[in-house]
């Protein structure tokens, strides 16, 4: 099922969580091309337009095995969203991967934003999903 931004998955679904992605993003056309490319990957996908929502989401239960994170968004941005992420015991623990097409350097992100992996925005597709193995492996129904 298509998720758009703003649309979240459903919750409760942590038994999916393991090969789960969690975008938060609010281009809508980028979070599309991105959970197409994602899903042929192998990978879940849920989706947030701003900080806020996917706070609500994981704290309902969601635990993705990586977070793809814009920094510049209306509502709560990345910045804040990550923040607030390392605050929390429960949550402080899910990778991120920040996603930006602001000009930063890897080193003032992770400064800033502590330990978070950083790939430019759009990054190219091979330096995404090596980013994301990284962090979640290979999703379990890939017959690599």
């Amino acid at each position: 099922m298509r998720l758009a931004a703003g649309i979240t998955s459903p919750t409760g679904n942590s038994e999916l969580s393991a090969s789960t992605v969690l975008i938060v993003d609010d281009d809508v056309a980028l979070v599309e091309a991105l959970t197409d490319f994602l899903e042929y990957e192998g990978y879940g996908v849920a989706t947030a337009a701003d900080g806020l929502a996917a706070l609500d989401q994981l704290r309902r239960g969601l635990r993705p095995c990586v977070i793809l994170l814009d920094l510049m968004m209306p509502g709560m941005n990345g910045w804040d969203f990550r923040r607030e992420q390392m605050k929390d015991d429960e949550l402080e623990d899910i990778p991120v991967i920040v996603m930006t097409a602001a000009n930063l350097s890897a080193r003032s992100v992770k400064a800033e934003l502590g330990d978070v992996e950083f790939v430019p925005k759009p990054a190219p597709k091979n330096m995404l999903v090596a980013a994301i193995r990284r962090r979640c492996g290979h999703p379990s129904n890939d017959g690599d």
